[in-house]
């Protein structure tokens, strides 16, 4: 392993130096705490937003949100909160561009703490693998780089993935395909996001993602650096591959609704069981019963416009 002496590495603490800091310089300590305070983070957000969105109920025309917030208005900044995010603005219907940039970030921030709160826990047997390396490699004296830069480079991928589920959900919005509750609506849009996600899970690129997610020692034995940047470019491949695994799942978020909880824990346990197995067979199967509910779905809506018999 290359030595390096530039000062983003870590260094084995002094004996005397103090219990916290000689916590916080063991990789395995940092990498777990990283882990936690993220999805932590992430749930709060969303538990928060929740709680404001019952304690509100509905929707109201009221003023923008951070005219509400200045104003100290409560009610006003619960219900445009939700409004912003139930029914963001985005512009007015003929400019096609995002004009209300406010809305637009608070949609991005939802689905940032989204992401952290579904794809942090996923990630914690590769950032492990990686603190576990490190830790061995800082008992031999030699300088690793902290966790917390492989961590960003990893999360640097789900924000970007953020802003552009927050672009989707607008032009979903503005084709109807989304209610302001932010469920679908249309049983066949929920079907027809099922069976590609349920199909997505036998292709190649999905294999060859998994793969690469269940196996992260390989990885990082081949690509070790003591780097700062170089670290972070590891966390940002890590972060593609776990991208190209988990993005179909994540947009059945559009079908069975954008604040689910139920199904965001639901699909964050699909995902962090698919990266613990050993095999491709766990996706196959989850494929298989996405493409039977969304036939389901499909066929729920064929049924429901068929034209009625001539009595």
């Amino acid at each position: 392993m290359a030595k390096t002496s530039d000062h983003q590495a870590l260094a084995p603490p002094s004996p005397g130096a103090p219990r916290l800091t000689r916590v916080l310089a063991q990789p395995r300590a940092l990498a777990i705490l990283c882990v936690l305070v993220l999805a932590g983070l992430g749930w709060l957000y969303l538990g928060l937003m929740l709680g404001s969105a019952v304690r509100v109920g509905g929707f109201g025309p009221g003023m923008g949100f951070f005219d509400a917030v200045s104003t100290g208005r409560l009610d006003e900044t619960g219900r445009a909160l939700y409004q912003a995010l139930c029914r963001p603005t985005f512009g007015s219907p003929h400019s096609g561009v995002p004009a209300a940039w406010g809305d637009f970030a608070l949609v991005t921030l939802m689905w940032s703490a989204m992401t952290f709160a579904m794809m942090l826990p996923t990630a914690g047997p590769m950032v492990l693998a990686y603190a576990e390396i490190a830790e061995t490699a800082a008992g031999k004296h030699e300088r690793v780089v902290s966790p917390l830069v492989l961590t960003a480079g990893y999360v640097a991928v789900w924000l970007g993935f953020a802003v552009v589920a927050t672009g989707l959900q607008w032009g979903l919005t503005r084709l109807a395909l989304i209610d302001p509750a932010l469920g679908s609506a249309s049983a066949l849009f929920s079907g027809a996001i099922f069976v590609g996600a349920g199909a997505y899970q036998f292709s190649a690129l999905k294999h060859a993602c998994v793969t690469v997610c269940q196996r992260p020692f390989p990885f990082f034995f081949a690509n070790w650096s003591s780097a700062p940047d170089a670290v972070f470019r590891l966390g940002l491949r890590q972060g593609l591959y776990c991208l190209g695994c988990c993005w179909a799942m994540m947009l059945v978020m559009f079908a069975v609704g954008v604040m689910n909880v139920v199904w965001m824990a639901g699909l964050g346990i699909i995902m962090a069981v698919e990266k613990l197995a050993s095999t491709t067979r766990f996706s196959r199967v989850i494929g298989v019963v996405f493409i039977v509910v969304g036939a389901v779905f499909v066929a729920s809506s064929v049924v429901a416009h068929w034209p009625a018999r001539a009595g």
